[in-house]
């Protein structure tokens, strides 16, 4: 289950979520009271109907997940959840790689829905000079204020985008001139693979992995040799392990 505690940054009522909405303001997804067997009613309706037009997740609630959330306790039916930090485009990392001189390098989270996970991702990811890291819009945590304060203050210093495709955007990627390498236990050992000049570098979540689809798109597929009992490290663990044979092949060149 993703997080929406109160942790995050919310919107609550009408009349806030309807100018958030016409005022292009960032929002991660939408809580809608919807009460069984029975059709949403006008405001709620116009803001579903604004929310999907504009891209973002809806989801349907009843009265008491929304009642239990709340801050104010006057939510008149919906919260809108908002990122701790706006989200960028993918075009503006491989422009940030360009200024610095440097060959891109980005993450892509296949799935990782724990935001804990999201944050240490995160905090490796700037410690080892990531351009950026990018994230689906669903089945994914967002950047809410658990992810800020796991990532010690990295969420300031690293660009974070959202796709609705993560297949398309390895194919955007690859178009772009960099090669994908994705994390699968199925893979090679990363002690044998090549990790220098612009890297995509996929990580899946816990138990599931990466997708069928990231696999076949890969350039490289690696693992990450397992020595003991356990079958597979932490998500957060594995990025930082990867994102540090990347800093390695560069340090090298």
């Amino acid at each position: 289950m993703l997080d929406e505690t109160v942790e995050n940054f919310q919107l609550e009522g009408r009349k806030a979520v309807l100018e958030a909405l016409n005022h292009g303001k960032p929002i991660d997804r939408i809580l809608l009271r919807r009460e069984k067997n029975q059709p949403l009613e006008g405001t709620l309706r116009l803001i579903a109907g604004k929310a999907r037009d504009a891209g973002v997740v809806v989801r349907e609630t009843e009265r008491a997940k929304l009642d239990a959330i709340s801050e104010s306790g006057r939510h008149q039916g919906v919260i809108a959840i908002c990122p701790a930090k706006a989200y960028v485009e993918i075009d503006d990392m491989l422009s940030l790689a360009k200024e610095r001189g440097e060959q891109p390098f980005v993450l892509i989270l296949d799935g990782i829905t724990d935001p804990h996970n999201l944050g240490a991702i995160i905090r490796s990811a700037e410690a080892g000079g990531a351009h950026g890291v990018i994230i689906p819009k669903r089945r994914a945590a967002g950047l809410t204020g658990v992810v800020a304060k796991t990532s010690a203050g990295a969420i300031e210093h690293v660009a974070v985008a959202r796709v609705t495709n993560i297949s398309r955007t390895l194919d955007d990627l690859k178009a772009a001139g960099l090669w994908v390498i994705c994390a699968d236990q199925d893979g090679k050992s990363f002690l044998e693979s090549d990790f220098s000049g612009p890297v995509a570098l996929v990580i899946g979540a816990e138990g599931t992995g990466v997708s069928r689809l990231a696999v076949e798109k890969a350039d490289f597929v690696v693992s990450i040799p397992m020595m003991g009992k356990i079958a597979a490290l932490n998500a957060s663990v594995a990025a930082g392990v990867l994102i540090y044979e990347v800093v390695r092949a560069r340090l090298k060149q």
